[in-house]
């Protein structure tokens, strides 16, 4: 990744999936209490590779490619990434 470029976070989700929508919450609190990069939804069936990789174990958060955590958010892990 770039220096200059801000990381690019996914939150790769399923609609009605309440564990997603628990997950973005907690994601949208912090972002609520120190600058967070904006962060992008993606429906996981919507990419073949990433359904394949990832599909039954969504909420999955992505920094690029990498990832930084599953099913439950862990601020400590983004804060630590974000060096925050």
């Amino acid at each position: 990744m770039s220096l200059s470029s801000p990381p690019r976070l996914r939150l790769l989700i399923r609609p009605e999936c309440g564990l997603c929508e628990e997950f973005a919450g907690a994601y949208r609190a912090l972002a609520r209490s120190q600058p967070l990069p904006a962060l992008e939804l993606m429906d996981v069936d919507s990419d073949p590779a990433l359904a394949r990789r990832w599909g039954l174990k969504i909420p999955v958060l992505l920094w690029d490619d990498t990832l930084v955590c599953q099913t439950h958010f862990d601020a400590g892990e983004l804060r630590r990434l974000l060096r925050l």
